[in-house]
């Protein structure tokens, strides 16, 4: 099966050029000036439209346990609603319960995801039992694909770990090669200031924001990089939302250390106002970090243009508002943590472009080219070149959409977005070559394969 996508622009992460892709089965068999291919058995139309790699959503938490509850995606409509968005794969976390073992979370992970995704996608491991049998195991995820693994400074009693035990995970870390992810807030400050807000009656939603202040965010990521260089393993901070965190990564770097960071579009374009809502509105935009001040937008878009923020993720963990985010009515600290937005990560980046924030080859590194580096998956993925995986979206730059629930594909009775209007939409999707969304619908179903990672491409 050829497929022969002629007349577009295809972008990457060192620029823009008009040339036609040809993809033979799964794979892309060549990229070459436009008219050289006359003719294949389908043949895709981009005239005036853009050709970038499929994007790669680094941080996604389908079927998540949280609070009693589940987030609303599954492997099946989240994959799904990716697509729609223009993300071709996925890299989900596998929880380790308490007193649980690396190797059965990730088989359980395995048992949701495997022949339910539409599109591709990996596993991380969060680590939230460090002991011997533990650290053993890291070994073995990482001959099983799995090269990155998420600790927590945040949720004391659930996935909190000590300083002493992100060190030891760390220094495994170091010996072997993979990435520790960090959740970087100082959750022991936090339940203290949790409780006072409590205890003096301060319960509604925005209480969340207020009691997880930019300040311990910023302290706890200054100590999970003293304890990356104490180890020398390299770190990637998750969900930045804040100037502080981002000021101490931004050193880190300076100075050469493997230190990495993302930020999600919440963080870029919504607000502690947001939070403060009239009545119970404001629980639809509780997670955590929270948002912040509006003030703190302008640094993360700085730190994605200087490239101190490397890469653009969603943290998508959809709770929907009716019966899942009002378990917390009455007391803010019982709301599901977490917000939709796998279906518009690429949209809401666009629009940086559109704005004049954002290169064309910034928005598709930071969406694409960078994960697929980050994460063990370049060139297969991340690109669009021969021999890579046939991931391709084409992108009409020109058309205008407004974001609603109405309309969106993710398993979530709001959208955090409702109203946006915005220019740019995905048009047309292939997964390793299969058309999966096009201008007639969605034509996916369960092709998504589990993808084995390397390490770190940034590392030496």
């Amino acid at each position: 099966m050829r497929t022969l996508i002629k007349g577009g622009t295809v972008l990457s992460a060192s620029g823009a050029s008009p040339a036609d892709v040809l993809v033979e089965d799964e794979k892309i068999a060549a990229v070459a000036a436009p008219g050289v291919f006359s003719s294949a058995e389908e043949v895709l139309d981009a005239t005036g439209k853009y050709v970038l790699p499929g994007g790669i959503d680094a941080h996604t938490h389908m079927e998540m346990p949280f609070g009693g509850t589940f987030s609303a995606d599954t492997f099946a409509t989240g994959t799904a609603a990716a697509a729609w968005g223009g993300t071709t794969t996925i890299i989900d976390f596998a929880v380790q319960p308490k007193g649980g073992s690396l190797l059965s979370t990730l088989d359980a992970w395995h048992g949701k995801a495997d022949g339910n995704c539409a599109v591709d996608y990996g596993f991380h491991m969060i680590v939230s039992d460090v002991n011997d049998t533990t650290l053993k195991e890291m070994e073995t995820c990482l001959d099983r694909g799995v090269s990155s693994f998420k600790m927590f400074m945040a949720y004391p009693g659930v996935f909190y770990s000590t300083d002493g035990e992100i060190l030891r995970a760390m220094r495994k870390a170091n010996d072997t090669g993979a990435t520790i992810m960090m959740h970087a807030e100082n959750g022991i400050a936090i339940d203290e200031l949790v409780a006072q807000a409590l205890a003096s009656g301060r319960t509604e939603p925005v209480q969340h924001g207020l009691t997880r202040p930019a300040a311990l965010e910023g302290e706890a990521t200054s100590r999970a990089i003293t304890l990356a260089k104490v180890t020398g393993a390299p770190l990637y901070i998750v969900h930045l939302s804040a100037a502080e965190a981002l000021a101490a990564v931004a050193q880190a770097r300076d100075e050469g250390q493997n230190v990495f960071a993302e930020t999600c579009p919440q963080y870029l374009y919504l607000s502690i106002e947001d939070l403060a809502r009239p009545g119970f509105e404001g629980a639809k935009y509780v997670a955590s970090p929270p948002l912040r001040e509006k003030k703190h937008q302008a640094d993360l878009w700085r730190g994605l243009r200087t490239n101190d923020l490397s890469v653009v993720s969603t943290d998508h963990c959809p709770f929907c508002f009716k019966e899942q985010k009002e378990l917390g009515a009455g007391d803010f600290s019982k709301i599901p943590n977490g917000m939709p937005g796998v279906e518009h990560r690429m949209d809401l980046l666009h629009q940086g472009v559109v704005a004049g924030k954002l290169s064309l080859a910034r928005w598709v590194e930071a969406c694409s080219t960078t994960p697929a580096r980050m994460f063990g998956l370049y060139p297969r993925k991340g690109v669009i070149a021969p021999g890579s995986d046939a991931d391709i979206v084409i992108y009409d730059p020109s058309a205008r959409q407004t974001l609603s629930a109405e309309t969106h594909h993710m398993a979530v009775d709001y959208s955090a977005y409702e109203g946006f209007e915005i220019t740019g939409k995905v048009e047309t999707v292939l997964s390793r070559g299969k058309v999966v969304v096009s201008p007639s619908g969605f034509s996916g179903g369960s092709g998504g394969r589990f993808l084995s990672r390397d390490l770190c491409q940034y590392l030496g």
